[in-house]
């Protein structure tokens, strides 16, 4: 009986953690839509608790814009902006930070009252404590990014927005191997990982540096140097290509070997996830693993389609968008994967 009530309260807590990994999808879907409409340095402040209210007076927008008027973007970009336009860019960003607090809210309450309540598995505390202060921490970092915009050059830094993007990507993926874990019970104690479950974490990982690499791209706008496919231009390796001093760093500052080294990669990652998924097809564990070899192969093809489209396209805001979503998607199909391996068998 006590085996069934705990059965039912990890159900609850893992219907709660889905509706909080749903709402941070939908978050760092904003975010890239905040970015690629140039929304994101139109708040010049941060105030965690006053920013939840917007304008709401003719005379408050003005003061908002007033303060954007101040900044470099204003000055160097989109000087003589009118009213109109500016309220669109300030409601994307305003969006996007009120939703990070919705987020903040939506797990604490009932975190803690299921912790009141005792409902909670022993050991699952920690984990949700830990979520909560990386929550907290990516508010801090994305003002830290925001910031970055604000002095001389009116553009984030690559490296705070794709470690932002990071973050949130790092917070939702924990959150969905917990609630994995929740619904299908598992224990450290009987289970023997398959053998096979060390690759699936291995791509796991490379999934998560595709989707770094993604941030990079975005970040130094590299998804419009090239809009040609299979070639960059009229050659598969563009001209030019790690000709800087340092060399080196041109993999995270010359937008021609940012995009170059972003195909490659999802080049790499397309062979050696269609070789995991024959595997995990083949892999013994029978309906769970057919199951999670046809989610990781509708995944990847979808956010191939998604990618070339939106390269020849020149990076259209709803394109661009659906493919950092499907990078998520991606990220999500090679977890479950993953995570049927680690489970394995139970011991008889």
């Amino acid at each position: 009986m006590v085996f069934s009530r705990q059965t039912d309260y990890d159900r609850q807590i893992a219907t709660w953690l889905i509706l909080c990994a749903v709402v941070i999808f939908g978050m760092i879907l904003l975010g890239g839509v905040t970015r690629l409409t140039n929304s994101g340095l139109s708040i010049t402040e941060w105030k965690p608790i006053m920013g939840v209210i917007p304008p709401l007076s003719d005379a408050a927008w003005q003061e908002a814009l007033d303060k954007y008027r101040q900044s470099p973007e204003y000055l160097q970009i989109n000087r003589g902006m009118s009213m109109d336009a500016f309220k669109v860019i300030f409601m994307y960003e305003y969006l996007h930070r009120v939703l990070g607090r919705l987020i903040g809210v939506l797990f604490f309450v009932p975190m803690v009252y299921f912790a009141l309540r005792g409902r909670v598995r022993a050991g699952m505390m920690p984990k949700l404590w830990g979520l909560f202060i990386l929550g907290g921490c990516q508010g801090l970092l994305g003002w830290y990014m925001v910031k970055s915009g604000l002095v001389d050059v009116p553009h984030v830094s690559q490296y705070r927005l794709t470690a932002h993007l990071g973050l949130a990507v790092i917070i939702y993926a924990w959150m969905l191997w917990l609630i994995f874990d929740l619904f299908t019970g598992r224990h450290p104690w009987g289970r023997t990982p398959h053998p096979l479950a060390p690759w699936g974490l291995v791509l796991v990982g490379l999934v998560f540096l595709m989707i770094l690499s993604g941030g990079l791209v975005a970040g130094t706008k590299a998804g419009f140097a090239y809009s040609t496919w299979p070639l960059m231009g009229t050659s598969f390796i563009p001209p030019g290509l790690y000709s800087g001093d340092p060399a080196w760093l041109d993999a995270f500052e010359d937008i021609t070997a940012i995009q170059f080294n972003h195909r490659i990669f999802a080049y790499v990652l397309f062979g050696l996830v269609h070789v995991f998924a024959w595997k995990l097809w083949g892999s013994g564990l029978a309906q769970r693993a057919r199951v999670a070899t046809v989610l990781l192969l509708l995944a990847l093809w979808l956010q191939v389609i998604l990618g070339i489209s939106t390269l020849l396209q020149h990076v259209p805001v709803g394109l661009a968008a659906a493919h950092q979503g499907g990078a998520v998607l991606l990220l999500s199909a090679m977890l479950y994967a993953a995570h049927v391996l680690q489970r394995g068998k139970a011991h008889v």
